[in-house]
């Protein structure tokens, strides 16, 4: 996700971190180095280094910083984010059980029913199209019991909710 505007507010003490279509707020409190009434914020711009994902500050003492907007997103529990994640977890997982099974390859694509290409397609973190239920079932080939905890998360602090 591209960030295409990053305004610093010294009065709100937070970035306000502009994407496609959606605004999220990034309080100072959390960055290092921190923004002080004394050691404000003078200059934010999206970094086109990093691919315009993410944005460079710079203070009033010199100091600079970098934020990645998967820092931003994850602060803000952006919902779609947080799916990626465990998406993202899940996978790791499975790399792991892959490893740790003692199956060779082709008989772990032998019992999913599937293609080579289709194999390593659902081994790899950073696709997100994948089937959540090829990868149930390619961790039930390899003896994994998946549990689904569903848990409360703390209320998100005031100036963590996206602004309108």
């Amino acid at each position: 996700m591209r960030i295409t505007k990053v305004v610093p507010n010294n009065r709100k003490r937070a970035f306000e971190v502009h994407t496609r279509g959606k605004l999220h707020t990034l309080p100072y409190a959390i960055l290092k180095p921190t923004p002080t009434r004394d050691n404000r914020v003078v200059e934010a711009q999206v970094d086109e280094d990093m691919g315009g994902e993410g944005f460079v500050y710079c203070l009033s003492s010199g100091e600079q910083g970098a934020i990645h907007i998967d820092h931003v997103l994850e602060y803000n529990r952006d919902p779609a984010y947080m799916a990626d994640l465990v998406f993202y977890k899940l996978t790791l997982g499975a790399q792991k059980a892959v490893k740790e099974s003692g199956l060779g390859v082709r008989e772990i694509i032998r019992r999913l029913g599937t293609s080579p290409a289709q194999f390593y397609r659902l081994l790899d973190q950073t696709n997100y199209t994948k089937s959540m239920r090829q990868l149930l079932a390619l961790l039930h080939i390899l003896n994994y019991e998946i549990d689904l905890v569903l848990r409360t998360q703390p209320a998100p602090a005031p100036s963590a909710k996206p602004m309108s």
